[in-house]
């Protein structure tokens, strides 16, 4: 992209839908999280997971990812920054993300930082609106 304006103006629309985005994933709203995918959509929130394909299996995974907190109560924030944009030749645009969950318990104050993330997405604009073609996430591990 060459035109500034056109850059700053997907760079801002694109935060909003991640800000968007994240804050239905970590309000546990997994269905309004899914809507924000295409219909045939791709997910795959760990490299030791298989991807999803579509709404209902992303939402499916979630439920199912999230079970492990049912004895452990906890608040997850997933922190998206460094988020470069590659727009592609079929109009979709590339997005590479570094990304933090930050993940506080009851009863304490300070909170747990891990994983720290690299967020690998394709995602589809039209007119106003941003979808998520697919996601990919990899995981930085020292050692």
């Amino acid at each position: 992209m060459n035109d500034t304006a056109t850059e700053t103006g997907l760079y801002a629309r694109v935060q909003h839908f991640y800000a968007h985005q994240m804050q239905a994933l970590d309000g546990g709203r997994f269905e309004e999280y899914a809507l924000t995918f295409t219909e045939t959509g791709t997910f795959q929130h760990s490299p030791s997971v298989e991807p999803v394909r579509g709404r209902a299996a992303i939402v499916a995974e979630l439920v199912k990812f999230h079970e492990r907190f049912a004895e452990d109560p906890v608040q997850r924030r997933h922190w998206f920054n460094h988020i470069a944009l590659t727009p592609q030749p079929d109009g979709s645009v590339r997005s590479t993300a570094y990304t933090l969950v930050v993940t506080v318990r009851p009863g304490r104050r300070e909170p747990e930082i891990a994983p720290s993330c690299v967020v690998h997405d394709v995602l589809e604009t039209d007119g106003d609106g941003i979808r998520t073609r697919s996601r990919s996430i990899t995981h930085d591990h020292l050692g």
